[in-house]
């Protein structure tokens, strides 16, 4: 595989170093995401060069096993990109698990501050202690609700006046 490294262009090379657990131990989620687009391009470049490769030579040498035989540098710098790939990719979803664990403890923190404190509220006789959060049913104004009001309030209506007409 060293000698596979040694003959990567200098682009390529710092690419596959930029991968290494040390370099990548300061990045931050964005950089890891630019690092993984950037390694994910070089080895999709380099499968694409070795399948369209070895499909020429097939043609030409009538044979699948000699195609492979004669695309082998392509083939194996497509392997250094995928193992640079991988630990890219790992080191980026470690450090998206401890980004999503800090947003779900500030969500959790908040509504903490948010909620009713059990101490707070007046001192009744009941089981709670706390006045807890207004309720506002906020569909009362929808013209939907008004509707439906209106129409239940006419039918309470019309029974109660069947009912009087029947009294008298």
């Amino acid at each position: 595989m060293s000698k596979l490294e040694n003959s990567l262009s200098e682009d390529e090379f710092v690419l596959v170093r930029e991968t290494k657990k040390a370099q990548m131990a300061d990045l931050d989620e964005d950089a890891l995401i630019d690092l993984h687009s950037r390694v994910r391009r070089a080895r999709n470049k380099y499968v694409k060069l070795y399948r369209r490769a070895g499909a020429e030579k097939v043609d030409k040498k009538k044979s699948r096993a000699t195609g492979r035989s004669a695309n082998q540098r392509n083939a194996g710098k497509a392997e250094v990109f995928e193992d640079a790939l991988a630990r890219v990719s790992r080191r980026l979803g470690a450090v998206a698990r401890q980004s999503a664990e800090a947003l779900k403890q500030e969500r959790l923190a908040l509504a903490r501050v948010d909620s009713p404190v059990a101490g707070d509220g007046a001192t009744g006789q009941g089981k709670v202690k706390s006045s807890g959060k207004i309720r506002v049913d906020s569909t009362r104004e929808s013209s939907g609700r008004k509707k439906y009001e209106a129409s239940s309030i006419a039918a309470g209506a019309r029974r109660q006046a069947k009912k009087d007409k029947k009294k008298s």
